[in-house]
């Protein structure tokens, strides 16, 4: 399986008796039906339900757990979960010494060890902690985020602004990053109210075109008026959030969807999300 190195990546270990019951209070994933080998997708929420850090959570044999966050991230999100903490047996610790990689390939069984990543349903990848140093000389990490952008798989300060996004706009409430029935969390009420009344607007795209897209997080129009942003760029194809409706319209009028001086010839959704296109005559969603 090819083996990509995650530098951008940290660890932290999350114990206590009362390490599952807070965690299960404030972020928007199900940790009670966490089973050891899943790394899930979740996230922590302001009050007003935008996404303040995103991660992935599995669970440790000792009945602890193991957060996989960005490591610009660590110390605002370990802060974060200290002014919740309160009296609560539960302590966090940075794990040094150790590093984040990945792991893909269709039909092939996991390393041993490795962790299930949820956030994919036709592909299997898997999380590994490696030790330092760690052969980088492998995958190219350019061949990762090719395989986020086919899946749709959005994370955090490249594909979007914690701060700036709801869970909805990024897939959470597609790959088990939200759950519906576990009751009050952080920000749940927004979240549930966006579920249950459909007023998801925003939500992940596949951009395609003939030449190289500019950066992410550059802006894409449609007659001069915003529809999107690029996320994870690779070559002529992006992760892209936007307005589905905007988008929609662009590509049913013949409108120009333009970042930058590049023309984007084609947009697609994700394999196996439940949303479609507003008006489901155009069939874009390979």
């Amino acid at each position: 399986m090819p083996t990509v190195l995650l530098p951008d990546r940290s660890l932290i270990a999350v114990s206590g008796a009362d390490a599952e019951h807070l965690l299960q209070n404030v972020v928007t994933c199900n940790l009670e039906d966490l089973q050891e080998g899943i790394a899930r997708p979740g996230a922590l929420l302001t009050p007003q339900g935008k996404i303040l850090f995103d991660f992935l959570i599995s669970r440790t044999d000792d009945t602890g757990f193991i957060i996989d966050i960005r490591a610009d991230q660590v110390d605002p999100f370990t802060k974060r979960m200290i002014l919740y903490k309160l009296r609560s047996d539960m302590t966090l610790t940075v794990i040094s010494g150790r590093h984040v990689a990945v792991s893909f390939n269709d039909g092939s069984s996991a390393p041993p060890n490795a962790k299930k990543d949820e956030r994919f349903k036709k592909q299997t990848v898997s999380r590994l902690v490696v030790d330092s140093p760690f052969n980088e000389t492998g995958e190219d990490r350019s061949a990762w985020d090719a395989l986020r952008i086919e899946h749709g798989v959005a994370e955090g300060g490249t594909d979007f602004d914690l701060g700036d996004a709801f869970p909805h706009d990024v897939s959470l409430d597609q790959n088990s990053g939200v759950d519906f029935k576990k009751g009050c969390y952080v920000g749940q009420e927004v979240v549930s109210r966006m579920q249950h009344r459909g007023t998801a607007r925003r939500r992940v795209m596949v951009a395609h075109a003939t030449d190289q897209l500019p950066a992410s997080g550059s802006e894409v129009t449609a007659n001069g008026k915003p529809a999107a942003t690029l996320g994870t760029v690779v070559g002529n194809r992006s992760l892209m959030i936007g307005r589905l409706d905007r988008v929609q319209e662009a590509l049913k009028e013949g409108t120009p969807l333009r970042a930058g001086n590049i023309t984007i010839q084609s947009v697609t959704l994700p394999p196996s999300v439940t949303y479609g296109w507003p008006d489901n005559e155009l069939d874009q969603d390979g």
